[in-house]
């Protein structure tokens, strides 16, 4: 889409933050108006459109999709995104060890069995964890704990959490990022130990390389995201 405004800007009134493109309101895909929970967000969003050339791109503007989904999605459908998120604990990322070879068995423990115990600690969810690739049976105590962690998040953090979880494919890195247990680059580090070990053992591989790289973009936006709306 070409670029059709000269300035962009976040505005205040009533305690409720917008973004201005040349005196008018910005709408989220859905046509909603774009309303922001804190002036932090609203002025990095600003910033976002303001930084575009003469072209929008929308892959460049993050905050702006994040904030748009939390509109759209997260807040009409929230029920049905907490459903999704929690999903993802019947056969979360880190309940799964390599069972060969021990160099991978052992750095995913090193990794993942902190982030289990803080899970524990933090939600009361004690999720089993298993070799291979055998599917584990989790305790239903534990997913309805990872359940009710997930929706205790207001419309705007569950945006983050569902990108982040996606992204990953694990809702317990995800709320250890959200609660901020880890950050973004350890996330990511956590999330991608397979691939790493891989690329470290037969060499790298570009086209893996982009779209780790990509992954971990998405990340610090949702890193970014999350810290913005406190």
């Amino acid at each position: 889409m070409k670029r059709f405004y000269k300035q962009a800007a976040a505005a205040a009134q009533d305690g409720v933050f917008s973004i201005l493109l040349d005196g008018r309101p910005v709408r989220t895909p859905n046509k909603s108006l774009l309303h922001l929970p804190s002036a932090a967000l609203a002025d990095a969003i600003a910033a976002e459109w303001a930084a575009q050339g003469d072209a929008i791109e929308p892959a460049a503007m993050p905050l702006t999709q994040l904030a748009s989904t939390a509109i759209d999605r997260t807040g009409p459908q929230k029920d049905e995104i907490v459903s999704q998120i929690a999903r993802y604990a019947q056969t979360d990322l880190v309940c799964y060890r390599a069972d060969s070879p021990q160099a991978l068995a052992n750095r995913q423990q090193a990794a993942w069995a902190p982030l289990l115990d803080w899970l524990e600690r933090t939600h009361g969810a004690k999720l089993a964890v298993t070799a291979g690739i055998q599917p584990v049976q989790q305790p239903a105590e534990a997913l309805a704990a990872v359940q009710r962690a997930v929706a205790g998040f207001g419309h705007f953090p569950l945006a983050g959490l569902s990108s982040a979880a996606s992204a990953m494919g694990s809702v317990v890195l995800g709320l250890a990022l959200a609660g901020g247990r880890i950050s973004a680059e350890q996330a990511a580090d956590a999330a991608f130990i397979d691939e790493i070990f891989q690329m470290e053992q037969w060499g790298s591989d570009a086209e893996e390389q982009a779209r780790l790289a990509r992954l971990r973009s998405d990340l610090n936006a949702v890193e970014r995201f999350l810290a913005l709306l406190a």
